[in-house]
Order: structure tokens, then C-alpha cells, then sequence
């Protein structure tokens, strides 16, 4: 089984970049040793369990060749929800959690159909919905922040609670990737996400349903873009119109860093977890070094574009290679019939 594993396609680059987790952990760790305390450990699970949750979501849809720009966005959007929905109209938790998830899979579908029926890039359509989602974050409590809530449930399940001594978030996020990689590696819906990323129209010709499944996708990202968003309500104990910025930032560089092909059909999610670690160890560390929050940002940023380069050169030259053997078999053909 252990042989399987690490046989598995893709297995490779996340052993690689599980290397340079370590090392950077080592390297953090000699600059200043506080960065191994219990307390410090704990608060960086915390910081990464939201990003490794909507960098799952944004891995399925890298992996089908597109993109969602929407999801920081719908994550506000579900802050903003669920935190008036609490305060204004002094609604019960669980009622509140169901209507906010309901608003954030609309996005998703709507997403998934613009993508999938109207054939809009996903650049385009997800840029739009971007700017929709945040335009109701900021419209849903008359263009204010709200105010405290009052559900000490709602803050101890989605962020303050623990069990057997972990925060929930972490829970959360641990739960949320199990299924996840569950659906994605052992399901239909994951072949189909695969082959849609690998070859769209041999997809389609294949039997896939190609419109279902690219909406599945695009629900599952804001679905988790909403479970991110109460987290980040119950860890800020209230609705802020700008929750979520840059998440998608966070989530595409967690996904691509963990050896996700932003040109598709490539990825596993074990690959997301530790592009997320990766991600927090390196705001993490470099704060503990005194970095200021500019370089932080400029060093990910680097990061990044490093991983993006590293994608398009490995797996853009394989694809070049095997389009061009098809080509001459192709043409080998055609010369045989004339």
C-alpha cells in the first residue's frame, strides 16, 4: 500500500515540496527558537486551517484548468451573512449557518453555469461574481461592519473550541480535506475532474457529463469559501465587510506551491496541505524573524511565481511532446492513405 502511495502520479513533487517544508522549519527554527513553542505551533494550525479549507476548493477547480477568483469574495460574503443574520435579526445558529451556506452555493452554481453552459472563461466569470459576492458583504448590513455576536456556540464550534485539546478549526479542516480527497481520488466526480483538466473535448466524447461536472466543482469552491467565512466570523466574534480579502490569493498559491498544474489535470490535495504549511510557516517564520509584512508578502509572492515556472516548464514541455508524437502519427497516417 505504502509502495502504491508513493507510485501515485504527482507523488513526486509533494515529496519534493514536503522536503522544503522541512528545511524550512529547521531554518526557522535556529533563527529563533520560539517558533517551536506549543503556543506558536498552535496559532500557526489556526492561521492555516482557513487557507488549506478554500485551497482544497481552488484545487479542484485548478485541476479541471480553471480558476476561481471568487472565493475570497463569497468567504466576506458568508461573514457577513451569518454575522447580521445573528445580530439584526437575532436568528438561531444552525438556521443561520444553513442560509448562509445556501447564498454561497448559488454563487457556485452560478459560477458553474456561466463556466459550463454560456461558456464564459473562468477568468471572466468568476471576476464578475467576485465582485458581486463582495458587493453583498457590503450591502447585506447597509455598508457597515456589524456588530458583536452574541452565540458563544457558534464562536467555540467554528474557531475558540477545542477537542481532545485541538482547536476546531483544525478539526474542521482536517474533516473537510479527508472528504475531499475521499471524493477527488476515489469517486466518479474525481475522474471526471481529472479528465476534464487533462482533455476537455476527449472528456466530452468520452460520456462525461462535462457541464455537471464543472459546476459540481465550482459549488464544492464556494462551499468551502463559506465554511472559511464562519470561521472567520467566529474568530473576529463579528461581520467585517472586507473578511476573505485575498483568499483566493491564499488558496491559488497554497494549491500551486503544493504541486497543483495551473494548466490541469495535475494535483493532489495532500500537495494543497502542504502548500498551505508552507504559506503559513513563511508568514510565520519570517514575522518570528522580524520581517515586515511588505517582504513577507514579496517573499510568497516569489514562491509562487518560482512554482508556477517550475509547473509550466515539467509539465508544459510533456504536454508539447505528446501533442506533437499524436501529430505525427497523425500525419503518418494520412501519407500511408494517399
Amino acid at each position: 500500500m505504502f509502495k502504491k502511495m508513493l507510485s501515485a502520479r504527482g507523488m513526486g513533487q509533494v515529496l519534493s515540496v514536503f522536503a522544503a517544508l522541512i528545511v524550512m522549519i529547521i531554518v526557522f527554527a535556529l533563527i529563533n527558537p520560539l517558533f517551536f513553542s506549543a503556543t506558536n505551533i498552535t496559532n500557526l494550525l489556526r492561521q492555516v486551517a482557513p487557507i488549506l479549507i478554500i485551497g482544497v476548493g481552488q484545487s479542484f477547480v485548478l485541476i479541471t484548468a480553471g480558476i476561481d477568483l471568487s472565493i475570497g469574495s463569497v468567504a466576506g460574503m458568508s461573514c457577513m451573512i451569518s454575522a447580521t443574520l445573528m445580530t439584526k435579526f437575532n436568528m438561531n445558529p444552525i438556521l443561520t449557518v444553513l442560509i448562509t451556506i445556501i447564498c454561497c452555493l448559488a454563487i457556485g452554481l452560478v459560477n458553474g453555469l456561466l463556466i459550463s453552459i454560456a461558456k464564459l472563461p473562468a477568468f471572466i466569470a468568476t471576476l464578475g461574481t467576485m465582485i458581486i459576492a463582495r458587493g453583498v458583504a457590503q450591502i447585506v448590513n447597509g455598508n457597515m461592519n456589524t456588530n458583536g455576536i452574541y452565540s458563544d456556540a457558534f464562536k467555540n464550534f467554528f474557531y475558540y473550541g477545542r477537542f481532545l485539546g485541538i482547536y476546531t478549526p483544525i478539526w474542521i479542516a482536517i474533516v473537510l480535506f479527508a472528504f475531499f480527497a475521499f471524493i477527488l481520488s476515489k469517486t466518479a466526480l474525481g475522474r471526471h475532474v481529472y479528465a476534464l483538466g487533462s482533455n476537455y473535448e476527449a472528456a466530452r466524447l468520452s460520456g462525461v457529463n462535462v457541464a455537471a461536472a464543472q459546476t459540481k466543482v465550482y459549488v464544492i469552491s464556494s462551499f468551502l469559501a463559506g465554511v472559511v467565512g464562519l470561521i472567520l466570523t467566529a474568530q473576529s466574534g463579528m461581520g467585517s465587510m472586507d473578511a476573505g480579502s485575498n483568499y483566493e490569493l491564499n488558496a491559488v498559491a497554497a494549491s500551486v506551491i503544493g504541486g497543483v498544474s495551473t494548466m490541469g489535470g495535475q494535483g493532489m490535495l495532500l500537495g494543497t496541505v502542504i502548500g498551505a504549511f508552507i504559506w503559513g510557516v513563511l508568514n510565520n517564520g519570517l514575522q518570528f524573524a522580524g520581517a515586515p509584512l511588505a517582504l513577507r508578502n514579496i517573499v510568497i509572492g516569489i514562491v509562487v511565481i518560482i512554482s508556477v515556472l517550475i509547473d509550466r516548464i515539467v509539465h508544459g514541455g510533456k504536454r508539447l511532446n505528446t501533442n506533437a508524437a499524436k501529430g505525427l502519427k497523425l500525419g503518418g497516417g494520412r501519407e500511408k492513405r494517399e
